[in-house]
């Protein structure tokens, strides 16, 4: 019982913050002003950005310090850099120009590009370590990539369906526990087995807007993020649509219970906008970007914040000067929400500091 009312009480101080002052939020920190952060991870001790232009950062949780890799410091190759995850050993980042890998025990970076599918599938969009099977999946503008750790090899694979090339340029990639893992491309969502080699077609099931799946929405579905919440898997999608072709991608977030039901939430629902730039996940509640398409601008214009309870599906719109309009990354790390933006890093300590009641994954 006593448990259950701290939750409370700590769920009743987090949602009031937001809509207090910002000089009275003593929880936020902004950091990296005028970078614009595409990714973020951690590996325990450090979290580390991929930013647009200017390279990686690295920030030391335990004393604070920030560290840059780019070419302004001789320290990186590349300064474009859209995606990144770590382990113990080793951060992996995909830029427009190859994998580049970090030893961490010689502080140095090696870098690899790939032949197959020539120089723009070189543009890596998504990468995840996976610390069951030990690899990393690497998605690219054209191609699946899996990375080996133990045997240093890189196995390439087509995920090409229907003959439709955007099911094989990958966007995002989630590892769901043990035995599988979810592509999401332009062309729809991947699930595969892996028990099974991914060139093996009964690895491997498809689901794009045919069947009913995703609701039969849309011309066809492009995935821009998964989130994995116990028997339930939210998929968020990209939304591109123009004044010729209004129902081309039609976005929203969806909530599928691994079986045959969609729920969708788009502005119909309280979202400020169809299209989602990242999800995440703390507590009772699933945090979402979500950002409007311009038909005639054909730009995306970042929408906020937008928290959805996974209980009940109420939707809270978050109104706070201190939160950024284009979130392009979030990431949670078991005390602190940070929110990259295109022009820096929001924090958010989510903990108590005189509990230390921690708000939970």
């Amino acid at each position: 019982m006593k448990s259950k009312i701290i939750t409370l009480l700590l769920l009743i101080l987090f949602l009031v913050g937001f809509n207090l002052k910002a000089q009275s939020l003593a929880g936020f920190k902004f950091m990296l002003e005028g970078n614009e952060v595409q990714d973020i991870t951690d590996d325990g001790e450090s979290v580390w950005f991929a930013t647009n232009g200017n390279g990686i950062f690295r920030y030391d949780l335990k004393s604070g310090s920030i560290e840059n890799y780019s070419s302004a410091n001789g320290k990186l190759q590349n300064d474009f850099v859209y995606c990144i995850t770590a382990n113990q050993e080793f951060v992996w980042a995909g830029s427009i120009d190859g994998l580049f890998i970090l030893s961490k025990r010689t502080d140095r970076w090696s870098k690899r590009k790939f032949a197959l599918g020539g120089q723009l599938s070189n543009w890596i969009r998504s990468i995840t370590y996976d610390d069951f099977a030990n690899a990393v999946w690497i998605g690219r503008f054209q191609y699946l990539t899996k990375y080996d750790i133990a045997t240093r090899r890189f196995y390439d694979f087509d995920l090409t369906k229907n003959k439709n090339q955007k099911t094989n340029t990958i966007k995002t990639i989630s590892v769901d526990g043990d035995s599988l893992v979810w592509f999401g491309t332009e062309g729809g969502l991947h699930k595969y087995d892996k028990s099974r080699e991914v060139d093996d077609e009964e690895s491997l099931i498809f689901y794009d807007n045919r069947l009913n799946y995703f609701n039969g929405e849309g011309e066809q579905v492009s995935i821009s993020d998964i989130l994995f919440d116990r028997n339930m898997i939210w998929i968020g999608l990209d939304e591109f649509i123009t004044k010729e072709r209004p129902t081309y991608n039609v976005g929203g977030l969806y909530r599928f219970d691994r079986r045959n039901e969609w729920l969708k939430f788009d502005t119909d629902s309280g979202l400020e906008g169809n299209g989602i730039y990242c999800i995440e996940k703390t507590g009772n509640w699933i945090w979402v970007s979500v950002y409007q398409f311009g038909k005639m601008s054909k730009e995306p214009f970042g929408r906020g914040l937008v928290l959805i309870n996974r209980f009940t599906n109420e939707v809270k719109e978050i109104n706070d000067d201190n939160i950024p309009d284009s979130i392009l990354s979030m990431h949670f790390d078991g005390k602190n929400m940070w929110l990259g933006h295109k022009s820096g890093v929001v924090k958010i300590n989510l903990v108590n500091e005189l509990a230390n009641w921690n708000y939970g994954k």
